[in-house]
């Protein structure tokens, strides 16, 4: 039995801003229990719902010392899905009433945060051979379990590992060398161009990088992306460099929670060998509630998305008068930057009975749409994964993506040649090459409905379950420790 610590700033089903905490709440269910004791250890935010809290057991409480101030650190445990989580708390860093906010004060508390983890090790009774972390927030951990002047000189930390997992390259945890210094606790040594420091500044996930034994992210096409100055946000000669120890896995969704044979969010169950009339009765009831024009032969596009220029509304911006001119409707859900929100609001306005803009997030409307739509349009500036893709299968909902990361990986663009293909795809981020693809898909929605009805079954019948992803991690942390 190996021991696995999964460290992570959010984690469903307590916290959720992103993707990351859906990978932390999910992933573990799925590791095999006769192999790794896998556990998770969180901050004890304030912002966590009192029905959880409800459930957290006292577990130790020390303190500790980091760089010039000593700190109060609990340690809360609670067991959810077979699982067990352990939870930092400490009111002072985390009692916000979300988990982050000013850049500034998130370093100091993501510093604390990592060294609590490792101080808590022995007390837990619990010693990982593998310390799994995710994003900035935990990459001074690598540091720590290196660093001779803190942990890596107690013999209780030596032969652990660490894998560094690289949700999005675009946020980094950077600020001031001098400043770092202070909250960190770390000697000179490691601000050097090699280490943690970055164009000046010092970069907590460039150290998590540096000092990992492993790096992943999450997606194949990702992992070599980020090797590029496009996508490698400055870090891409230290991607290079790590190449021979970096591999990209492809996250997963939660099938009991995205199934459209037992959703509750949704009016009409179905599933792929009925969802060719159990389908259509759920576009005409979210037409129905959304205002728009009943007609279940209407070409209907789903959009739930973060409203910003990452997310290529840009591109959609450049034609959104075509899409909304033509032969379709365009269901949109989100919150983001306030000129797309006010744009969405705009064509609302101008195209009612075409356009429906909800500027908002609901998890129940978002499996509607996901359920209700024929099409789903991701056209990405960069996806180190996605998710909403692999929910859009799951429903028989076909996505329309710019190929670029995860997407690439998980949709395959038809070839009405081969008849093959799950989707709708384009390469260059180009607003027309964007709208060339959407007419194509709509062309074969309303002209050529068998071989659209046979993409919605090659869609339907993917895996993207998180049972192939905790395999492909399985094998992982076995190469890690030499297997």
């Amino acid at each position: 039995m190996k021991n696995i610590l999964f460290v992570s700033s959010e984690c469903v089903p307590f916290i959720k801003t992103g993707g990351l905490a859906d990978v932390a709440g999910e992933l573990p269910k799925y590791i095999d229990k006769e192999k790794y004791d896998v556990r998770v250890i969180l901050p004890n935010y304030r912002a966590i719902p009192e029905k959880f809290k409800q459930n957290f057991v006292y577990k130790t409480h020390f303190y500790m010392d980091l760089s010039w101030r000593r700190q109060y650190v609990g340690i809360l445990e609670t067991v959810v899905n077979g699982v067990t989580f352990y939870l930092v708390d400490n009111e002072y860093y985390f009692n916000g009433d979300r988990p982050y906010g000013n850049i500034h004060e998130d370093l100091e508390k993501f510093a604390f945060f990592c060294c609590a983890v490792l101080s808590a090790l022995p007390s837990l009774n619990f010693r990982p051979d593998i310390v799994h972390c995710n994003d900035w927030q935990t990459g001074l951990i690598p540091v720590y379990l290196k660093d001779i002047d803190s942990f890596a000189k107690d013999s209780f930390y030596h032969g652990i590992k660490s894998i560094m997992t690289i949700h999005n390259l675009k946020f980094q945890g950077v600020w001031d060398k001098q400043t770092i210094k202070d909250m960190t606790g770390l000697s000179d040594y490691f601000f050097t161009p090699d280490k943690l420091e970055a164009y000046g500044d010092a970069n907590y996930l460039k150290g998590g990088i540096v000092y990992a034994d492993y790096v992943t992210t999450v997606s194949e096409t990702y992992a070599g992306e980020i090797q590029m100055p496009f996508y490698g946000e400055g870090l891409d000669g230290l991607m290079r460099a790590r190449n021979n120890s970096l591999c990209g896995i492809v996250n997963g969704i939660d099938y009991s929670e995205y199934n459209p044979e037992t959703d509750k969010y949704i009016w009409h169950p179905f599933n792929a060998s009925n969802f060719r009339k159990e389908k259509a009765k759920n576009k005409k009831e979210l037409q129905k509630e959304l205002g728009l024009e009943v007609d279940e032969k209407k070409f209907m596009v789903g959009l739930v998305s973060r409203l910003t220029d990452q997310k290529g509304l840009d591109l959609v911006e450049c034609v959104m008068e075509e899409l909304c001119s033509e032969d379709m409707q365009f269901v949109i859900l989100g919150t983001g930057d306030p000129k797309y929100e006010n744009m969405f609001r705009h064509y609302e306005w101008k195209y009612h009975g075409r356009v429906s803009s909800s500027i908002y997030y609901n998890n129940e409307r978002a499996h509607r749409i996901y359920a209700s739509c024929d099409a789903f349009l991701m056209p990405s500036l960069f996806e180190p994964c996605g998710l909403s893709q692999l929910m859009s299968m799951r429903y028989g909902t076909i996505p329309m993506v710019r190929e670029t990361g995860g997407l690439k990986d998980t949709v395959e663009p038809y070839n009405e040649y081969e008849g093959t293909g799950t989707g709708f795809g384009f390469c260059n981020y180009n607003a027309h090459e964007m709208l060339d693809m959407v007419r194509y898909a709509k062309h074969v929605y309303y002209n050529q409905k068998r071989e659209w009805n046979k993409i919605v079954d090659r869609a339907m019948a993917k895996d993207f379950s998180w049972v192939s992803s905790a395999r492909k991690y399985e094998e992982l942390y076995d190469r890690v420790l030499g297997w």
